[in-house]
């Protein structure tokens, strides 16, 4: 049963880490909203692998990046930074009319891109695989491959599964509120605003 084992935790762990409201989770409502679920879910199937590349990105470099951050303090700023800005810019981003005809490839390709530039899932990761290698299972590059691709089979199922229940619950919401989708863009950029000052804060003040 060693198989299910790495499943569940691969599972678990993506699920524990996709549930807070993010940038991805709020393009899929998003795009639910405007268009239908199976657009969102275009999006999704693409987060899932950029989430299988962070994985692999903080199994292989997690403590030679950690250190690196720790080293250079601009880095943590210029992350911050980023951060702030492009909420700054979104929020006061012009809505346009999108359209359920927008092509897929630029679905895919919109899911992939929030999913990889996603340093909180980065910093989420370092943090999960340092829990799991301390008190369940030894993950790193050298594991089995059988063993990496079941955990990592794990990790995409977690990340379509809970963007999944976000796109069938915020079909509840395009019922209930008509008007709900002119405020999405305003929510990421007031939540990638909140993530920069409060990594800001922390390089400040602790």
């Amino acid at each position: 049963m060693n198989w299910l084992l790495y499943f569940l935790i691969g599972f678990v762990a993506t699920t524990l880490g996709a549930i807070p409201l993010g940038t991805v989770n709020l393009s899929v409502i998003n795009t639910t909203i405007k268009q239908n679920s199976n657009s969102a879910m275009k999006i999704a199937m693409s987060a899932g692998i950029a989430e299988i590349l962070l994985t692999l990105f903080a199994l292989h470099y997690s403590m030679t990046i950690m250190h690196i951050i720790e080293d250079y303090k601009w880095i943590q700023y210029g992350i911050a930074g980023l951060l702030f800005a492009t909420g700054i810019l979104l929020y006061f981003k012009k809505q346009k009319k999108l359209h359920s005809d927008s092509s897929t490839r630029k679905k895919i390709f919109n899911g992939f891109i929030l999913g990889v530039f996603n340093p909180p899932v980065l910093v989420y990761w370092m943090l999960a695989l340092g829990y799991i290698n301390m008190n369940t299972i030894s993950l790193n590059m050298t594991t089995p491959l059988s063993v990496l691709f079941l955990f990592l089979l794990g990790v995409y199922a977690g990340k379509i599964g809970t963007l999944y229940g976000y796109s069938k619950a915020s079909v509840l919401l395009k019922n209930r509120v008509g008007h709900i989708a002119n405020a999405m863009n305003q929510l990421i950029g007031v939540l990638l605003v909140v993530i920069g000052i409060f990594q800001l804060s922390k390089l400040l003040f602790f």
